[in-house]
């Protein structure tokens, strides 16, 4: 991974929880992220500088989609470690956006993902918004009903330092597009994070 000194935002979720037409939708381009007719095919973090061209000044990071079946063991394990380690390690790293399809709502895989990033998001590090997708194909009920569940579950993440948000979103009405769209902005443009003693190890780094 280069090392640039902007802010990342990272999208994540499940392959087919609408991710690449959510960051479409959000960086107002038709094809910047790839949605590939056969899942698993992106094996790679692929960053996308935004801003003007002379001085851009945050980036979106997105990660290969999972939870398909079809992907070989070897592949799974060695995407879950590439994960695990950007967003566990990755010092750019501002936010962290999961994208979970309204009507499934968290999956094991999802959660398994979060923890990668619960330490760094209960310590403020690193905010969290969870985009409930396709939310479209729901009802007002429904719609009320997935984001409760979603926000009860991520509770446990939840400290006076944490920044966290669920929000229902649909790329095909816009539903929760501006509110989403400005949390991100406001990650990507906020004071960078001043280390206290606490975070300093016994060398002074």
């Amino acid at each position: 991974m280069p090392a640039r000194p902007l802010p990342e935002i990272a999208f994540v979720g499940r392959s087919n929880a609408g991710k690449s037409t959510a960051i479409n939708t959000l960086a107002q381009q038709k094809r910047l992220a790839f949605a590939s007719k056969t899942p698993g095919r992106t094996q790679h973090i692929n960053l996308f500088v935004l801003g003007p061209k002379d001085a851009p000044d945050a980036l979106f990071a997105d990660l290969p989609g999972y939870g398909y079946a079809a992907v070989a063991r070897d592949a799974k394990l060695r995407w879950q470690r590439v994960m695990a380690d950007y967003l566990s390690q990755r010092e750019t790293l501002s936010g962290v956006v999961l994208m979970v399809d309204s009507r499934h709502g968290l999956t094991d895989l999802d959660k398994q993902l979060l923890e990668f990033v619960s330490d760094r998001v209960t310590a403020g590090e690193v905010s969290l918004l969870v985009l409930l997708t396709k939310a479209d194909k729901l009802n007002r009920k429904e719609g009320a009903a997935a984001l409760a569940q979603v926000e009860k579950e991520l509770a446990v993440l939840a400290t006076e330092d944490s920044d966290i948000a669920v929000s229902l979103f649909s790329a095909l009405n816009k539903q929760g597009l501006d509110d989403a769209a400005e949390l991100i902005y406001d990650w990507a443009h906020r004071a960078p994070r001043v280390l206290s003693s606490d975070d300093e190890d016994e060398d002074g780094v």
